[in-house]
């Protein structure tokens, strides 16, 4: 029953992750939005204070961040920006929507396989540590991929750019 439960939720979380992701489009990207996630989940590192969760193994551990960061191939391959009202925007990915829910897929059926194998903790642990492996680089070459659209649009504004007379340049 705890099974069904937590996979309703995950479904849940998921949507709203969704949600978020979309409606987070819609507004300009910035250096700050896109570093801040990896940041504030490194915040999850605690609960290996714990002593149940310290029954990973370190071969487990490489596992789990190598599986993360295969999956991180594809949300970089994915994630591109581009320049829209002067601003840098994320682009629609239409894979996106796809990409989440094969991945909420894959987390089930994973902890339907392995939880039999493993201590709960144990597994939310490596869960843990597969998402941690999969968002950070993926956050680092979204921000790289950022920073060199925002060079662009730099570029394309010229700073002997004509001013009005009575205007001041503000930076």
């Amino acid at each position: 029953m705890n099974a069904l439960i937590f996979m309703i939720l995950a479904f849940i979380m998921t949507l709203f992750a969704l949600a978020v992701r979309m409606r987070s489009m819609k507004k300009p990207a910035s250096a700050r939005k896109i570093l801040i996630p990896p940041l504030a989940m490194s915040t999850g590192f605690l609960m290996f204070f714990y002593p149940p969760v310290q029954d990973i193994t370190w071969l487990e551990v490489g596992e789990a961040l190598a599986v993360g960061m295969l999956f991180s191939i594809i949300l970089i391959k994915t994630s591109s920006f581009e320049i829209r009202d002067g601003d840098v925007y994320m682009k629609r990915s239409k894979a996106f929507p796809f990409i989440l829910l094969g991945l909420l897929i894959v987390r089930v059926t994973f902890k339907a396989v392995l939880g039999i194998h493993f201590e709960y903790e144990v597994l939310a642990g490596m869960f843990f540590l597969l998402a941690f492996g999969m968002i950070l680089p993926w956050r680092i070459a979204m921000w790289m991929k950022f920073r060199e659209v925002q060079r662009q649009l730099f570029s394309r504004q010229s700073p002997d750019t004509v001013q009005a007379p009575g205007s001041t340049n503000t930076v």
